[in-house]
């Protein structure tokens, strides 16, 4: 149906720019004179397909105008869901409560978005001066009503009395402290009423958004670790997404910048971002950790929630959520509300939602999303690091930590392949993230922007692997000085340097919540267990980074810091092996370490022989694990062999 292909590319149209909608919200309908589609709940206009739309009887759908329904509100919503769904056609589809008002317009198309352009303006002081303003009899401004069957209501009595009084329906719609509903014949209409009504504002806004970078305060590893102790309780750890702007920066700078959006504009504030914020600021380090200590338990105490927004001077927007799904989107919502608080200066002042209309949404259970999985996995929502994460070993092990939950940050100096892993790890995320950052593990400075990342991207962390490392074979005769030193400050120096940074955000984690543990892993090898002909350089750095991990296990088990190793066999499909150019078959035909090897499957097949299982060791063997280590609580100091029982302790 044509009229449909044209309904699903407006709604992409829209729904994939952040300036229009964010959060998944907006919807958008067609209708003809039996039927409407209009985008059912759970579907994200950005990628909406004909099976998003819910398909419902107009027959029906009409006789909610005229139907009569409780006086209670809270009833009068679950019967007219109830009738919303009886009119629904494809019984696996949930409209929206927004599906009347879509029916009440009589144009065939209906597009309703949430731009901050129109917020700014709805939410102002002077929105109904200014509205008629600009738009005269063009547009109809409806004074703000509750979500639901109220603004329903109010909406096709606005559109009734509009009628009668201009001999036509309106095209535009302005809802007071919501957004905007514009109707027409096709789509092409639609686009061009929204051209003109963004030009309009935009030309009407005195203080343009501000523009630019602003690097986020290196305070940030000293500080929010901490917070997110603070606001989790138990085994309820929650995620943490830093973000700082021009935009965010001065709304942070000040008690009295940051009361212009201290109460919430819109319904979709509250279901996603509570009604209640926290703002903290103070001059050092330690006094703000005391401060956001203090604050954040009267404030679980006054409200019965900890905050989901927090705003720091000197840090930015801090979202607080289950996961990092949640804390993206309380990251967009809220940095809309600061949007639409700085627009609406230019039409009289910012106009939050009153305490009564606030209320009335807060409570509003039934539509406030869930989060939280269905079926969490063994580390889910904790915090990785995983260096030489990009290929390998390590982007195994990474997938198989995301498949189970885990938040991952990959490290590694290829910005190409890493990019690359990082959408595949995403694209399979659930309410997981991935990330990279570009790192060289043998330079401080790199690992302690590493941290910030990480801590900016999660909130903190819980697991770091170091997984990165080199193999530089060669008898005693051929390896160079050059080499040697390379391995040694990969495999070897780089350990301590990790566990350097990492152990700082584990102890100041751990310093807040006393059933919190840091995990600190490092891939080893067999090599790290028994010598390695014509491979000193490497079996010496690894025998020496289970010396490391020992004496750090030593150090950090008071701190409840966990320091392992594991011990892989070899991994023969990946590219430490296996690559053409520069894999270890290559290089051990070439140093000749197997005698009488003639070719690299001569080299291949001795090595298989080795293990008593006759297989390689996978990096699903290696996750499995690193999951074991994580949930133990009783094993430091170790190095666990996963070998084909090629290498066997004593």
């Amino acid at each position: 149906m044509k009229q449909i292909e044209q309904l699903i590319e407006i709604s992409r149209k829209y729904g994939s720019d952040s300036r229009y909608v964010i959060a998944g919200g907006g919807n958008t309908s067609y209708k003809d004179d039996k039927q409407l589609w209009v985008k059912a709940s759970g579907h994200a206009l950005a990628t909406i397909t004909e099976e998003g739309f819910a398909v419902l009887d107009r027959v029906r759908l009409n006789a909610i105008s005229t139907n009569r329904y409780s006086d209670d509100s809270d009833v009068a919503e679950r019967q007219v869901a109830c009738d919303l769904a009886a009119a629904c056609l494809n019984k696996g589809a949930r409209p929206s409560v927004e599906t009347s008002l879509h029916n009440a317009m009589s144009a065939r198309f209906v597009v309703h978005l949430h731009p901050s352009l129109v917020c700014g303006l709805v939410s102002s002081m002077n929105a109904e001066s200014e509205c008629a303003r600009l738009f005269g009899d063009k547009a109809l401004y409806v004074p703000y009503a509750d979500p639901g069957y109220a603004l329903y209501k109010r909406v096709s009595e606005s559109i009734a009395a509009y009628e009668a009084t201009h001999g036509c329906e309106p095209k535009v719609v302005l809802l007071q402290n919501h957004g905007i509903f514009v109707g027409a014949d096709s789509t092409a209409e639609i686009e061009q009423i929204y051209d003109e009504v963004f030009a309009t504002i935009e030309q009407a806004v005195r203080e343009p958004l501000p523009e630019g970078e602003v690097s986020v305060c290196d305070c940030v590893s000293e500080v929010v670790p901490a917070l997110r102790m603070m606001l989790s309780r138990g085994d309820d750890v929650k995620t943490l997404k830093v973000t700082t702007s021009p935009l965010v920066q001065w709304f942070s700078e000040s008690e009295t910048n940051f009361a212009k959006v201290a109460a919430p504009f819109s319904p979709d504030g509250i279901i996603y971002c509570r009604s209640k914020y926290l703002y903290i600021a103070a001059d050092t380090t330690e006094a703000i950790l005391a401060k956001a200590e203090q604050e954040i338990e009267e404030f679980n105490a006054t409200h019965g929630y900890m905050p989901k927004v927090v705003v720091m001077k000197g840090v930015g927007l801090i979202a607080v959520g289950a996961n990092a799904k949640e804390c993206g989107i309380i990251t967009d919502v809220f940095t809309d509300a600061m949007k639409v608080a700085w627009l609406a200066q230019s039409f009289g002042g910012e106009h939050p939602m009153s305490a009564e209309q606030i209320r009335y949404v807060d409570n509003w259970e039934a539509h406030r999303p869930n989060f939280k999985s269905a079926y969490p996995g063994r580390v889910e929502n904790k915090i990785f690091i995983i260096t030489g994460a990009a290929q390998g070993f390590g982007e195994g092990i990474a997938k198989c930590l995301m498949g189970e939950g885990a938040n991952i940050v990959v490290a590694d100096l290829n910005e190409q392949t890493g990019n690359k892993t990082v959408s595949e790890l995403n694209a399979v995320a659930k309410s997981n993230r991935a990330t990279f950052v570009k790192t060289d593990v043998s330079d401080l400075d790199n690992l302690n922007a590493l941290i910030k990342s990480t801590v900016c991207a999660f909130g903190g962390l819980d697991v770091f692997v170091c997984n990165a490392g080199i193999v530089r074979a060669g008898g005693i005769e051929t390896m160079t000085p050059e080499n040697f030193e390379l391995v040694t400050r990969i495999n070897y120096n780089a350990y301590f340097y990790c566990v350097k940074v990492a152990s700082r955000v584990m102890k100041l984690q751990n310093r807040y919540s006393e059933e919190n543990w840091g995990d600190i892993i490092q891939i080893n090898s067999k090599s790290g267990l028994r010598g390695s002909k014509a491979n000193f350089t490497y079996a010496g750095s690894k025998f020496g980074g289970i010396g490391l991990t020992q004496s750090f296990a030593l150090e950090l088990a008071p701190e409840r810091i966990k320091v392992n190793s594991i011990c892989p066999g070899n991994f023969y499909d990946g590219p430490l092996w296996s690559d053409p150019v520069n894999g270890l078959f290559l290089q051990y035909l070439n140093a000749g370490k197997i005698p009488g090897a003639k070719t690299v499957e001569d080299v291949r097949e001795y090595y298989i022989s080795q293990a008593p299982m006759r297989k390689g060791c996978s990096p699903s063997d290696v996750c499995k694990a690193v999951l074991y280590l994580v949930e133990q609580t009783c094993e430091t100091g170790q190095a666990l062999p996963i070998t084909g029982g090629q290498v066997m302790l004593n």
